[in-house]
């Protein structure tokens, strides 16, 4: 969250691994690696209030093998969806996850959904989660109303993105970890609708442990990416909160269309 400011977040997670000497070998030093990315969450409440330094240090201390806080947590805390008819019409995102294990090899996906799309169940191929009628009470369909001519509302560049991990604790090269994040985002377009738009800064993450000490064939391990990234996005927007209170937007949930 935090749009760029949240970018500091990088740099506790660099001195937490660099405290571990934890990192590429160069010279004297071990300088970790640490990619990022963010989302545009500056319109839910203080917009000076945003992921720093210290948050990133202490996510690390923080990290454990017990199950993901899902909903309106982390960088789901402001992350909203449906917002190309305004964010009066908007819905809450979230933060989800998901995983299986097929073969002894656990694929798994970790997403922050704040779309500026629908959020559709793969199942039945219905927004669950996005743009509202003008009245708010029931979801407008997004797609449905973008062929029947509805007018866009103005959005600024990179006010809306999906950003999502996918895991495998299998070994794959940096070739195959590409490789899989790439099939990941087929998740992406199972279950939100429009992706990957001009104002979207969609973006998959993959990782591997090794720790299997397995070579899985990357065309099920990237399947399985796929179709866990599209559960942890539904999942996501499913425990989602409804946002409410003074100088905030009244954003409801899917739960509270009873999706």
């Amino acid at each position: 969250g935090g749009s760029a400011f949240g970018l500091d977040a990088a740099g506790g997670v660099m001195r937490w691994l660099d405290e571990r000497g934890i990192g590429v070998p160069v010279g004297p030093a071990r300088v970790p690696i640490v990619p990022a990315a963010i989302l545009f969450d500056l319109w839910i409440g203080d917009h000076t209030i945003r992921p720093d330094a210290a948050a990133g240090h202490a996510a690390c201390d923080a990290a454990s093998d017990a199950p993901v806080a899902e909903g309106n947590v982390g960088a789901g805390t402001g992350a909203s969806v449906g917002k190309l008819f305004g964010i009066a019409r908007a819905m809450r995102g979230g933060l989800g996850s998901a995983s299986i294990t097929v073969g002894g090899v656990t694929v798994a996906a970790l997403v922050a959904v704040n779309a500026i799309g629908d959020v559709i169940d793969p199942a039945t191929g219905e927004p669950i989660a996005g743009a509202r009628s003008a009245d708010g009470r029931t979801l407008q369909g997004t797609m449905a109303a973008l062929r029947r001519g509805e007018l866009l509302a103005p959005m600024q560049p990179g006010s809306a993105t999906t950003l999502g991990v996918v895991a495998t604790d299998a070994v794959l090269t940096k070739a195959q970890a590409n490789k899989l994040a790439q099939m990941a985002h087929d998740g992406f377009a199972r279950s939100i609708n429009p992706v990957h738009t001009m104002t979207d800064g969609d973006t998959i993450f993959a990782l591997a442990t090794g720790a299997s000490a397995q070579r899985a064939n990357l065309t099920l391990l990237g399947a399985l990416g796929a179709d866990v990234m599209a559960t942890a996005v539904v999942r996501a927007v499913r425990a989602a909160t409804r946002l409410h209170g003074p100088g905030l937007p009244e954003l409801p949930c899917a739960a509270d269309l009873g999706r």
